[in-house]
């Protein structure tokens, strides 16, 4: 199905007329979440920097509405200053704003130690400003403006406070030497007073969440991949949980990409309506009498830049307009592929943050790894540099591989993404083999060690997908790799270290069918015959409560029976040796 393109066909006015007419019949899901998170902001300012640039941008802000400024400027390694008691500034004060002024004004030079130890958290309205003491926090806001937090942050320093990829809303970073960016970031730190609303971008299913199971911690994909550091896992009294601080989130998209079982949903539209979207606009394209399509996934700010400079991409580019690029990951691409598409291409944006950056590669890397191992051409799936017209508007080399829509009618994201590469697997020529993936890849299997594996189960109820299950009437354990999302929770929960990880994509058809890992006869009750566990577990108990005193003698017995004749033993021990008990 890697049939190179004949350039001579293809007509660019025919693929744009194409194109409009798909835009004019079904429209990309629009974002209908509504803003459900709200800041509160009542413009008490702190400015950090260097003494020069930090005063610099207070005159800047001067009569700006902002309630307060509190400078800090750094200084030697002379010992510091000693900081105020917590009280609001006196207008005799040699701290408060000159006369006329209409904000007061404090200033406060910090040593580099006291620089050092400045810790800040939070987000526009509640910004916590400590300095660390050796472990006892002084709050700068209560010491300098009686109050608990700080409204808005502008860090002109060389080395931001907060080391945060993606800042939080409300603190600016500026170089105030960028004369050009340095208008716009005054006038943005100025307006930070009132009332905004923004969406909750993500929606948590902890039922569906592979983070944690029975005090064990598995995946971790979605914790690595945000770049504003909204995610957090919380411990609870047995088992931690995904959290995503809405204050925090940032839309950025990645989390619900890296996500491998659909537990962290993207509502801005949700990951099923944009690949449902996908398929039909390439089949309407199709209908409309465009050819060799390339869907060209790209930021509705960047495509709005784009309009803004007059440039339209060639007609047969269609341009999937998302939030952020991290909204869609490898499993939206092989779905375009596997619906018609010729190629996929990543359009990358000059703002991204680098942990965006780094995670949309590894994307790229693992749908081109996919690609080889279903046998079609990697080059399928591309990543665009920022401004490169050439490869954006460049006609694609290969054919589409299909031109029949794909129906993806499950629910469940590890279930879709199922369907599209078996798809991606009938039309091509999978090569049988296990690849290697990217590390982290949520593809793999498990090997079992049978010597070692009693049929506990206890990996089975850790499992947060569907791969492994118990037997039916004869005990043993089963295994689906295509369900396994190579969490890791299995292999910890294991008492027998009997389960070891093995990533990779298995390109063949046993990857979709159940596997028997391990199985045993069942054990039979001594008492009544039913079986009620398996051989090896009876064994392992025995070994292991082999001097207890509760089972020395004939007790040891019980261990054989099921769970009814082991009570009537017990009391039939009671009836004839009343005692018994009290001498274990």
């Amino acid at each position: 199905m890697n049939q190179r393109i004949q350039l001579a066909s293809i007509d660019d006015q025919r693929n744009a007329e194409a194109r409009e007419a798909v835009r004019q019949r079904i429209s990309w899901p629009a974002n209908l979440t509504p803003a459900n998170v709200t800041y509160h902001s009542r413009g008490h300012a702190l400015i950090i920097g260097a003494s020069d640039t930090v005063e610099a941008a207070a005159r800047a802000l001067q009569g700006s509405g902002l309630a307060s400024l509190t400078l800090l400027t750094v200084g030697s390694n002379e010992a510091a200053a000693p900081l105020p008691e917590p009280t609001s500034p006196d207008a005799d004060s040699p701290d408060a704003m000159p006369q006329g002024h209409a904000q007061p004004l404090v200033r406060h030079a910090l040593s580099t130690a006291q620089r050092d130890a400045l810790r800040i958290s939070g987000h526009l309205g509640a910004f916590e400003v400590h300095i660390d003491d050796g472990g006892n926090l002084l709050n700068l806001a209560r010491a300098f403006i009686d109050r608990d937090h700080f409204d808005v942050v502008l860090d002109l320093s060389v080395h931001p406070v907060m080391a945060t990829e993606l800042p939080p809303p409300g603190y600016v970073l500026l170089d105030w030497t960028d004369v050009d960016r340095r208008r716009d970031a005054v006038d943005a730190v100025a307006e930070l007073v009132g009332e905004f609303d923004k969406p909750r971008y993500f929606q948590v299913n902890s039922d569906l969440c592979a983070h944690s199971a029975s005090g064990n911690t598995g995946c971790t994909r979605c914790l690595d991949v945000c770049p504003a550091d909204a995610i957090s896992s919380h411990q609870g009294r047995i088992e931690s949980q995904i959290e995503i601080d809405p204050y925090l989130c940032q839309g950025v998209g990645s989390c619900t990409s890296a996500c491998p079982t659909g537990a962290i949903e993207f509502r801005l539209p949700d990951t099923r309506r944009q690949q449902d979207t996908l398929s039909t606009w390439l089949a309407a394209y199709r209908e409309a009498g465009g050819q060799a399509p390339v869907l060209r996934f790209i930021t509705h700010d960047a495509q709005d830049a784009e309009q803004a400079a007059g440039i339209t991409p060639a007609g047969h580019v269609l341009d999937i307009p998302l939030e952020e690029l991290g909204a869609a990951g490898h499993d939206q691409w092989l779905t375009a592929l596997a619906s018609g598409a010729a190629e996929v291409r990543i359009q990358a944006h000059p703002e991204m943050p680098p942990r965006l950056s780094a995670f949309l590669a590894d994307q790229v890397s693992q749908a081109q790894t996919l690609l080889t191992a279903l046998g079609h051409d990697p080059a399928r799936v591309q990543l665009l540099a920022v401004g490169d017209a050439e490869a954006r508007d460049a006609l694609p080399m290969l054919t589409p591989l299909t031109d029949q829509p794909l129906t993806l009618n499950e629910p469940n994201k590890r279930a879709r993404l199922n369907i599209v590469l078996a798809r991606l697997a009938e039309l091509g020529a999978p090569s049988g083999q296990r690849h290697a993936m990217p590390q982290g890849a949520a593809y793999g299997s498990i090997q079992v060690d049978s010597d070692a594996c009693t049929l506990c189960h206890a990996c089975v109820s850790s499992c947060p997908t569907p791969a492994l299950s118990s037997g039916g009437k004869v005990p043993s354990l089963n295994f689906r790799e295509a369900d396994c999302v190579q969490c890791g929770l299995c292999e910890q929960a294991c008492p027998e270290d009997a389960i070891t990880l093995m990533p990779g994509f298995l390109a063949a058809e046993t990857r979709e069918t159940r596997q028997v890992c391990h199985e045993e006869a069942p054990f039979e009750c001594i008492g009544c015959g039913k079986p009620f566990a398996t051989a090896s577990t009876v064994a392992n108990i025995k070994a292991k409560l082999a001097d207890h005193p509760y089972f020395a003698g004939d007790a040891m017995l019980r261990l054989e029976m099921c769970e009814d004749c082991r009570v009537k033993d017990v009391w039939k021990t009671m009836i004839r040796d009343p005692d018994a008990q009290l001498r274990i």
